[in-house]
């Protein structure tokens, strides 16, 4: 990490925000746990089979946005998942619903309940700001047990188009009544940091895998290695 990011996350307060929005998919919630259930089936490859429908996914939802041809991220989710079947030259109808069953209750990170409540009890607000689908968010923040302690659940499927259109970041401003530099915004993705950031959030990108930083328009407001490092960036106790 950079001195420059470092300064620039000192820069941040919790007296100058007045919410704290969240990526879902990788950023609260592992999107590998779904396979991780089911890696007796899909055998030691399934970290790989995990990475590559998360990757056809996201690319299928920039694809999609860049055709005009919008689809719910569930069905974005499925496609993604045929594919990666196809890669591998599996067929198995019962293993891909289960799958897709598992989508839908993803394990949230360690450290995730509990920053929620720490920021809930220093009065801020908080959101998701996810490209899932109404449904899709409803039932992971149920099975997780985080939905009283979010303020906002948002889906793209308001604005019907995928992340990182500006439109989609407009929904947290709109929903929230909160400035966008007033608003903090985190993400595992750093595509979506940058687009956050480019938009007029103060956005912080966390960095768990260490990776270089896009190239892209957006000036970030700092880099973290993980969730648990969100409460000493704020001060909350």
């Amino acid at each position: 990490m950079s001195e420059a990011t470092m300064r620039d996350i000192r820069d941040v307060r919790l007296g100058d925000i007045d919410a704290c929005v969240f990526d879902a998919y990788g950023t609260l919630f592992d999107t590998s746990s779904a396979a991780n259930r089911c890696r007796e089936t899909l055998g030691d490859a399934w970290q790989s089979f995990a990475q590559l429908w998360r990757r056809k996914q996201l690319e299928y939802s920039w694809l999609r946005s860049l055709m005009g041809r919008h689809t719910d991220f569930w069905h974005v989710t499925a496609e993604a998942l045929d594919y990666t079947f196809a890669a591998f030259r599996r067929n198995d109808p019962q293993l891909r619903a289960l799958l897709m069953q598992q989508y839908l209750s993803l394990e949230a990170f360690p450290g995730v309940r509990e920053l929620l409540a720490r920021l809930k009890e220093a009065g801020k607000r908080t959101a998701l700001l996810s490209n899932g689908s109404p449904t899709m968010l409803a039932a992971l923040v149920n099975s997780s047990g985080l939905s009283r302690l979010l303020d906002a659940v948002l889906s793209v499927e308001a604005a019907g188009v995928f992340k990182p259109h500006p439109s989609v970041y407009q929904l947290a401003v709109d929903r929230l009544s909160a400035a966008a530099n007033r608003i903090l915004f985190f993400s595992s993705n750093g595509w979506d940091a940058q687009g956050a950031a480019a938009f007029g959030f103060r956005a912080i990108w966390i960095n768990r895998a260490l990776e270089p930083q896009e190239k892209l328009p957006g000036e970030l407001a700092g880099m973290i290695g993980g969730i648990e490092e969100v409460p000493a960036l704020l001060g909350v106790k």
